[in-house]
């Protein structure tokens, strides 16, 4: 026999309108008590209705997540961090892959307006933001992780990427570096663009000066800064760069390919600095050194966030900006001499 709410509130020793808050998110009960209703459902394996939730205009307890791409270690930790959090507060994560283009965007928009979800966490790109006025309408809370939409009203969570990009310069700066380069993302990815800002601002204020050639815009793949590492590299020893900085570690592991390919010793012959510290970082070879996001606070404050705004706490839409840190492992070195 399948599990009622009968059987929870009896086992929980509470009322049924105890249990349906919980359910719902509603009404004053202690945390403790929340959680011990939660342990008898998960015990008695009871699964409300989310059909006839959704029917009914309560909640379903999902949430979904938009990222580029879930085979990208950064969005894949993002996920995970996103989904530890909806967990313990009692919320199912549906994840979608975009792969950064509109129309699956929108078609993924769309599946998850029509499976109710109660709030929407966003982690890709999108050209079209009109995508999102059926959302607002019917008054789903969106929330952007890890990228920007200022022109509308949503929460967001993002880390600092202008000081990601000049601790990642101060850094070469402080080895000695002064022939640099950068595979950067799309030019239209503002985080990248960002980190590209801060990093040649930090460069030009100790009056070193990073052409536009210098700046090479990559695809999210690891073959695409393979591939413009290569022609970055190319030059003579007297010409080519002695460090890259990537706006992203899978770009960095493409340039740590590149380097082998050519015979450049890293960090020796080329210094190498990624940014997000994934879990590539520490298993390349040699060890990364890159610009860590804080990704678990980073997933745990979007799910609060969201959570906040459904439970009618609060009507402000926050901001959250969060510090880079820079991890130094040994893919960076003085320069030396390069001849």
């Amino acid at each position: 026999m399948k599990a009622t709410i009968y059987d929870v509130a009896r086992e929980a020793g509470v009322s049924i309108a105890a249990v349906s808050q919980v359910m719902n998110g509603k009404g004053k009960i202690s945390e403790e008590r929340r959680a011990e209703i939660l342990k008898t459902m998960e015990r008695l394996n009871y699964q409300p209705s989310v059909i006839a939730s959704a029917l009914t205009g309560k909640k379903t307890f999902t949430l979904g997540l938009l990222v580029p791409d879930i085979s990208n270690p950064f969005f894949a930790e993002i996920a995970r961090a996103v989904e530890d959090q909806g967990h313990h507060l009692g919320y199912s994560l549906v994840i979608c892959s975009t792969d950064n283009k509109d129309e699956r965007v929108e078609r993924y928009l769309n599946l998850l307006q029509q499976k109710s979800i109660d709030g929407m966490i966003i982690g890709t790109g999108m050209d079209n933001k009109e995508m999102l006025t059926p959302l607002m309408k019917q008054g789903i809370p969106i929330a952007m992780i890890a990228r920007e939409m200022p022109d509308i009203g949503v929460h967001t969570v993002v880390v600092d990427d202008c000081v990601g990009g000049a601790l990642a310069a101060k850094h070469l700066l402080d080895l000695g570096h002064t022939r640099v380069a950068i595979l950067a993302e799309h030019a239209k990815v503002i985080s990248s663009r960002e980190r590209v800002r801060g990093f040649r601002n930090t460069l030009e204020e100790a009056g070193v000066v990073l052409p536009d050639s210098g700046v090479r815009n990559c695809h999210y793949t690891v073959e695409d800064g393979k591939r413009q590492a290569i022609a970055l590299l190319e030059e003579s020893a007297a010409v080519r760069p002695t460090a890259l900085f990537c706006c992203n570690d899978m770009l960095a592991i493409g340039a740590l390919q590149a380097a082998k390919q050519l015979g450049l010793k890293v960090p020796e012959q080329l210094s190498v600095i990624g940014f997000d510290n994934t879990i590539l970082a520490s298993v390349t070879d040699p060890p990364l050194t890159t610009v860590a996001q804080p990704i678990e606070p980073m997933g745990k404050k979007v799910v609060d966030l969201l959570i906040q705004e459904l439970k009618k706490e609060s009507k402000l839409k926050q901001r959250v900006v969060l510090r880079p840190e820079l991890m130094i492992r040994q893919s960076t070195a003085s320069p030396g001499d390069m001849h």
